[in-house]
């Protein structure tokens, strides 16, 4: 062996030497034992929780607070019309129970039944047609090109009556 090899032994041996010369544990035993003394003899068990019930929201029909409000110019007009209201008998389409907002237009499809515009929004890709409805103000389609899907509303105006509000959702270009 080198000799630098030989003095790390020693030395090593020196370090691992002096660690053994001390066993003198009479300090962590008197520790050990006032913490037995003090210590209970069982353990909690753990404590058992209380089921709360069950929260149901039930805004999720409403207007989100984020959208832009209806401005209702009552000098210009803008009043409803009780011969407009929504069909409450009317059987509910599934798209009618997600927001409008959330639906964008990203191409048409035509065949020999006609024309249809496809929308993307509610975890999917839909397949529209004129007088489908969507969103959840009775939003019913009304009109379908090559660049853009109308869709009318049926609004309550906040004064008992209806109106019919015009939306129109653009092609999404590069989607």
């Amino acid at each position: 062996m080198s000799p630098a090899r030989c003095l790390s032994v020693a030395v090593l041996s020196a370090v691992l030497a002096a660690c053994d010369a001390g066993n003198d544990f009479s300090d962590v035993d008197a520790y050990m034992s006032e913490m037995r003394q003090r210590a209970p003899g069982k353990i909690e068990p753990t404590p058992t929780f209380r089921s709360y019930p069950t929260f149901t929201y039930s805004a999720a029909n409403l207007r989100s607070p984020f959208s832009q409000q209806v401005r209702l110019d009552s000098a210009a007009g803008n009043h409803g019309s009780r011969a407009v209201s929504p069909d409450p008998y009317r059987d509910k389409q599934y798209l009618e129970g997600f927001n409008i907002e959330q639906f964008e237009m990203v191409g048409t499809i035509s065949n020999a039944t006609g024309s249809f515009a496809l929308l993307r929004g509610a975890g999917g890709v839909h397949r529209l047609k004129v007088g489908d409805y969507l969103g959840r103000n009775d939003g019913r389609i009304v009109a379908i090109s090559g660049s853009q899907v109308d869709v009318v509303e049926i609004i309550p105006d906040g004064e008992g009556a209806w109106l019919e509000r015009p939306r129109i959702l653009p092609l999404k270009q590069h989607s």
